[in-house]
């Protein structure tokens, strides 16, 4: 029976300073189920979070279980639920959220689906790639009336090229799956609009999709208001919570639902639930007045902005109409009749409620779609408004435009554009925003350029490296000023899709109104350059007003500064009088012991010149944030920050600005004569940040998204602060140090006597050591531009006396830069690849990389392994890439590190999705074995007609087809002979054919690469299938432990007791042996490796792996980041040796061809543990931060790490041992 009274009790809390209310709402199965409400006043605060935050808050309230998987940009609204569950954060039942990580969206969605269908209420957070996973279950969910909600930052999808940024194509994508959809533009929006989702799907019985734009809002820092669980109970209405629960899958009333249904009802069951999408228009009207009345701001199905007799009107959704308001204001002001209609009940549509909200007085509507819908008669959403109007009377002029895919920043004047030609003669429809199209012509530009400026915001800009905290630190600043003062605050932050080791921009906004600017900063009160050598690659005082503050972080004293600073910044320095500081806070930083860690230092020096709140004030909220963020990482880090808040302040130096500079004269542009198109017409420009200026017509002949090889090395990108030098005296000619360098920015060389003599002055060499070396010279090149001065070269240099120190880039790259152009000219020093054999480490390094200066984080544990791999099969691979880390770091337009040997030849590498990169690399293996097959039956006819003379070039490229060590040599003798047969027209039916399909003479060799979150968990299905084929494929799995490129989550690759994202209390469940798992199918090659713990060994495992006919599987221990090495990345190496020594990782290797000599397959490569278990571990912050903040439990789990390290080896053991 429901009990529909409610008991007041009376509870005293502290001396009565609050009153609670228990209401009991009503029984289920004998249980009472109590809400606490709070008498008084509402329980909202403010809160300066981004738009992800805001999201999980409200959908923390009202979920019972969270499927999730991580994808960029929705993890974080995962990864705080996740965190707030582990710190026992109650929902709106008093329950903490049940939270369960999948194996993919798909999973995810399967969850999802299931636990609703259980009568629990279910969230789930996605984007992109992942939302089209789910679509099945949305179907499902929506057929079966199930209110589950899916919060999601919409994403791009990928299409010609992969794009981790915002557009709404994924949300489009699902529009006709019957789940409602609700957008919000703004992170405020977001914390109000979220609530309506989870009260309607509850009471209409519907999924909703709620979403809001990746980057721009999911990522954007704003101060919001924020409700408690009280609040949003208010609204709940528990007794539709009460009917869900009742018809949940029950024995104690069971039903079957999923039935097969034949042609005679199948369409009238799915014509039945018409009058859940009827009725729900009107739920989610209630529920927007009953938060509008709640918060204090009016928000509708549509909400409508401008004059209100407006001719001229906008329609969108999303982050843009926060800006729209803003040109709407301003051309209003002027004398304007505009207006704009801000959608945020997508499906269903409502016409009538669309309609209402439309000024009567329009005359010509504008509809801008964040989305393309190739080969469509126009967008979905400008079809739909043009729908509404189909057939009606003085119907207004529509019209409707594309913009900002892929997060192109739309602006305020790119907004007048859109204005302007709806108003003028002939509107142009179908058109695009941001972009020149001088392809199809569908662009449009506005007349002149708009800046909206608000009295009293205050606006900055920050030029920062990726990894150096510069993005972090600007988080922290946005909340302790958002957080500590009544202003209002923004954050976005500008990136590539680089992990580390890429450019960032910071664009802050402090005001004393709701800032609506959802755009980056066109212009700047302070301008910060955390990174010195950026002067000289971008414009880094662009749009800083006259009179602003310009910092620079420069190890330049005040006299050096004429010297060094380019004559353009110097000029506008000195024209707009700016107040010019410097900083060295790298010196500061080394200094204390923080590395490369300059954010503190600078952040410090920010709330000191920025006069925004009180120095002292900032400092104390500073180290307040210190203790906060880095307690679990003990005293020591805590202690470091602290210091180094104080020194920034007292750091800075104000530069006297010399009358001189405003008549500075430009030096002369470096020369690019001789550079490809492709460099000059698209990479330099996108280098320098230019990139949204070029035209659609700059991509004609790559419209399938392809970009040449190499392109990398065009880069310099001259961000190391210190970088090797060798020490020629030192050296012991090992090539260790080649070998292990993630970026290919050291090498050695050979070179003859007269290559010698033409060297550049300087250039020493040394007489090569080694069999086959005789005649040859020896030197050890470092590319001071390309290095990311990781030092792991100089730290594993086994030379008695260190061969290698690290010194400052700058004079590193004056005195090398010469050396090594002229090392790496095959005209002046030819190439050297085969005077030793590639088995050995030496040897191998003397084969060119055929990958190098890679996007990846300065002593990334990845790279490595996969350019090794390049040197011994470069100029024959092939090479299908899951989307992760090593996607990223191989393939970030325009920087293509993949390069060509001196023939031109080297890998073709390509990247399809995350989940099926097993089965699209298989896809290329297949294609091409049919390709070569056809050439084998056509060389096979052909030795049937040949001379005798040339059957055995023939019979010898037949025997050879598929031996990696000899085909290129047997290929080319029949390809010349095939050459030869055409020239004299011989055979030429044969000869013919085979001439077109020369390419597939040689063996390929086919490689499948990714990260463990691809391996061993989203791909596992099809990675699994692959190895199964018996087919000759390589698989190269990079094991950093975790989901590296979307933040560190957990993966099942995860081992007991390591603390991720997804796992915020530590791991629970035992990391899986995947290799152990591939080799029970017997004809699997199999090898564990980890290269700072046996160099020969990772070489070996390599080489035997693809000689190998059939399927092989290497595994790579690879350090990261995300691990929180306490020693620095500059150690990764060091680590992975320390790993094996204490018997962390294991190596070893499982050859088939051994069992069928009669020997064991399996071959432990790993020796005893020697070292400490628990000091490695504590070594790591993913390992020591569980030991901070669960003391008890992380004993047991340590414990547990260390058992499950101990039996893997005795397993390993007793393999080796039969």
């Amino acid at each position: 029976m429901r009990l529909v009274y409610n008991l007041f009790i009376l509870l005293s809390l502290k001396k009565i300073k609050r009153l609670l209310v228990y209401s009991i709402l009503y029984t289920r199965n004998n249980i009472l189920i109590l809400i606490f409400l709070r008498r008084k006043k509402m329980a909202k605060f403010m809160k300066t979070v981004d738009g992800n935050t805001a999201a999980a808050h409200v959908s923390y309230s009202f979920t019972d279980v969270a499927a999730i998987y991580p994808i960029t940009p929705s993890s974080t609204m995962a990864e705080v639920v996740d965190e707030w569950a582990s710190q026992g954060r109650k929902n709106i039942f008093g329950q903490v959220v049940e939270v369960v990580e999948m194996q993919s969206e798909g999973g995810a969605a399967g969850a999802f689906h299931g636990s609703l269908a259980s009568g629990a209420l279910t969230s789930t957070y996605t984007a992109s790639q992942g939302l089209l996973l789910m679509l099945p279950n949305m179907y499902k969910c929506a057929g079966e009336l199930l209110p589950g909600v899916f919060h999601v930052s919409a994403r791009a999808l990928a299409a010609q090229a992969l794009s981790i940024f915002g557009d709404h194509q994924d949300v489009m994508s699902a529009r006709m799956t019957g789940c409602c959809l609700l957008a919000s533009g703004s992170v405020q929006e977001v914390a109000d609009i979220a609530p309506v989702a989870h009260y309607a799907a509850i009471e209409g019985r519907l999924p909703f999709i709620h979403f809001f734009d990746g980057f721009r809002t999911s990522h954007e820092i704003q101060k919001v208001e924020l409700f408690e669980n009280e609040d949003y109970a208010k609204l709940l209405n528990f007794d539709a919570v009460k009917d869900f629960r009742d018809r949940a899958l029950s024995p104690n009333s069971p039903v079957t639902r999923g039935t097969a249904q034949n042609p005679d009802i199948y369409f009238q069951t799915r014509e039945a639930s018409n009058k859940y999408y009827d009725n729900m228009i009107g739920i989610v009207e209630k529920y927007m007045e009953k938060m509008s009345e709640m918060t204090g701001r009016k928000h509708g199905l549509f909400d409508y902005y401008g004059a209100e007799d407006a001719k001229y009107v906008m329609v969108a959704m999303g982050s843009v109409t926060e800006a729209a308001e803003e040109l709407i204001d301003q051309l209003n002001a002027n004398g304007g009749k505009y207006g704009m209609v801000k959608v945020h009940l997508y499906r269903p549509f409502s016409q009538d409620h669309f309609l209402a909200a439309m000024p009567k007085t329009v005359e010509r509507i504008v509809v801008l779609d964040r989305t393309k819908e190739p080969g469509a008669n126009g967008e979905p959403l400008y079809l739909d408004v043009r729908d509404i109007y189909y057939g009606r009377e003085n119907a207004p002029m529509i019209i409707g435009g594309r913009y900002g895919l892929g997060s192109k920043d739309t602006i305020p004047t790119d907004l007048l554009a859109a204005f302007e030609n709806l108003t003028s003669d002939k509107p142009k429809d179908r058109f695009t925003l941001s972009i020149i199209d001088d392809v199809t012509h569908h662009s449009i530009k506005a007349s002149k350029e708009v800046r909206i400026a608000h009295p009293g915001t205050v606006r900055c800009k920050f030029w920062g490296l990726g990894s150096d905290g510069t993005v972090g630190a600007n988080k922290q600043a946005i909340k302790i000023i958002g957080d500590n003062t009544d202003k209002y605050v923004q954050a976005y932050f500008d990136y590539d899709s680089k992990k580390s080791g890429g450019i960032t921009m910071s664009h802050l906004r402090f005001g004393d109104t709701p800032i609506r600017s959802t755009y980056l900063l066109d212009e700047a009160d302070y301008i910060a350059c955390h990174k010195q050598s950026y002067v000289h690659q971008y414009d880094v005082i662009k749009g800083l007003r006259k009179g602003g503050i310009f910092v620079l972080n420069t190890i330049w004293t005040p006299e050096e500064l004429d010297t060094h600073l380019p004559a353009a910044l110097k000029r506008y320095i000195a024209r707009n009088e700016i107040q010019f500081y410097t900083i060295d806070a790298v010196d500061i930083a080394k200094e204390i012991g923080l590395g490369n860690r300059i954010n503190m230092i600078c952040q410090s020096a920010f709330f000191k010149l920025a006069d925004i709140i009180p120095v002292e004030d900032a400092v104390a909220y500073l180290k307040d944030s210190i203790k906060k963020t880095y307690g679990k990482k003990g005293d020591k880090i805590v202690n470091m920050n602290n210091e180094a808040v104080d020194k920034g302040i007292d750091a800075l130096v104000k530069i006297d600005v010399p009358a001189t500079w405003a008549d500075a004269v430009d030096e002369a542009e470096l020369a690019t004569i001789g550079e490809p198109e492709f460099i000059k017409n698209i990479l330099r420009p996108m280098t320098a940040v230019e990139g949204n200026s070029l035209p659609v017509s700059a991509f004609n002949g790559r419209e399938d998204g392809h970009f040449p090889q190499g392109t990398a090395a065009y880069e310099k990108r001259c961000i190391a602060v210190d970088v090797p030098e060798w020490q020629i005296d030192n050296c012991i000619q090992c090539n260790q140090c080649s070998l292990v360098c993630p970026h290919a920015a050291i090498r050695p060389f050979l070179l003859t006597e007269e290559e010698v003599a033409n060297a550049p002055e300087g250039f020493e060499t040394k007489k090569a050591a080694g069999k086959g070396l005789e005649g040859l010279q020896y030197r050890i090149q470092v590319s001071a531009m390309d290095c990311t001065g990781c030092g792991n070269c100089a730290d594993i240099c086994p030379a008695k006396t260190k061969a290698l120190i690290m010194k400052p880039m700058e004079e590193q790259m004056k005195a090398q830069e010469a050396n090594w152009y002229f090392a790496t000219d095959f005209e002046k020093v030819s190439a050297k690849p085969n005077v030793m054999a590639p088995t050995t480490v030496k040897g191998s390094q003397f084969r060119q990389p055929l990958l190098e200066f890679s996007g990846a984080c300065a002593g990334c544990g990845e790279t490595a392994y996969m350019k090794l791999v390049t040197q011994l099969f470069g100029p024959r691979m092939m090479v299908a890439n899951a989307t992760g880390c090593s996607s990223i770091w191989g393939a970030s337009a325009p920087s293509t590190p993949y390069t060509v040997n001196h023939e031109g030849k080297g890998p073709s590498w390509a990247n399809s999705l995350f989940e099926d990169n097993a089965e699209y690399g298989y896809g290329m293996y297949l294609g091409v074995k049919q390709l070569r097959n056809r050439v084998k039956s056509l060389a096979e006819e052909l030795v049937g007609l040949a001379p005798e003379a040339d059957k055995a070039i023939i019979n010898d490229y037949l025997a050879n087809m598929f031996n990696g060590d000899t085909t290129v040599a047997t290929s080319e003798a029949f390809e010349g002979l095939v050459d030869k047969y055409l020239a004299e027209g011989k055979f030429t039916e044969l000869t013919g054919q085979l001439s077109e399909l020369k390419d597939y003479f040689v063996k390929r060799s086919n490689w499948i690469l990714g990260g463990d979150g691809w391996a061993y968990d989203i791909g596992y299905g099809g990675l699994d299938h692959v190895l199964a084929s018996g087919e000759d494929i390589n698989v190269l799995v990079f094991d950093t432990e975790v989901y590296s490129n979307t933040g560190g989550q957990s993966s099942k690759a995860t081992p007991v007791a390591a603390m991720a994202k997804f796992a915020a209390a530590g791991k629970r469940s035992k990391k899986k042996d995947l290799g152990m798992m591939a080799a029970t199918y017997g004809n699997v090659y199999v090898a564990q490796v980890a290269m700072g713990a046996d160099k020969n060994q990772v070489l070996k495992a390599i080489i035997e792996a693809e000689k190998h006919n059939g399927p092989s599987l290497i595994i790579a221990y690879a350090p990261c980041i995300n691990h929180g090495i306490r020693k620095g990345m500059g150690k990764s190496v060091e680590n992975e040796a320390d790993a094996v020594k204490c018997g962390y990782w294991h190596l070893y290797r499982f050859n088939p061809e051994l069992k069928a000599e009669g020997k064991n397959p399996f071959i432990l490569d790993s020796k005893e543990p020697t070292e400490s278990f628990r000091e490695f571990i504590m070594g790591q912050n993913r390992y020591a931060s569980i030991a901070k903040m669960f003391p008890e439990e992380s004993e047991e789990l340590f414990a547990l790490a260390e058992q499950n390290a101990r039996e893997r080896y005795e397993g390993y053991k007793a393999l080796a041992d039969r």
